[in-house]
């Protein structure tokens, strides 16, 4: 039986096992691995201060003074982050939190991601929702 997301070590294990999906990705992979060039050791635990300040509210990810749509701007410089993109990262983070846990707090982190996903998508590219492709269940890559 899955528990719900109790505390950080389940965090770090949730964002090991989605990284490992998405960095082997053929959608969205090599946006980690060429244009990012992600280096999983310095980046996990930084990730997971997020997720960690977003559940528990612990302030662990303020303290790196890094923003998030920022980042992603500057990403989407060296590589256009297109709609099929987010709706991909979006499946792959949602099927993980699915296979590992259930619960309050996995729901709502799936009900973060999702919202995060659209905030970053209408930031880079005025696209405003993922909703209606996500209902289709597909988008393309241009």
């Amino acid at each position: 039986m899955k528990t719900d997301i109790e505390n950080r070590e389940d965090i770090d294990d949730l964002m090991r096992e989605f990284y490992a999906k998405a960095v082997a990705d053929e959608v969205i992979g090599y946006i980690f691995t060429d244009v990012a060039k992600l280096d999983l050791e310095h980046h996990l635990p930084i990730i997971g201060d997020f997720w960690e300040e977003l559940l528990f509210q612990t302030g662990s990810y303020s303290k790196h003074g890094r923003n998030p749509l920022q980042i992603h701007g500057e990403l989407n410089e060296k590589e256009p982050l297109r709609q099929a993109h987010f709706v991909r990262w979006l499946k792959l983070f949602t099927a993980t939190v699915d296979e590992m846990f259930e619960g309050e707090r996995a729901d709502f982190l799936k009900q973060r991601a999702q919202a995060i996903a659209n905030q970053m998508l209408n930031f880079v590219s005025g696209i405003p929702s993922l909703e209606n492709t996500m209902r289709d269940g597909h988008a393309a890559v241009q």
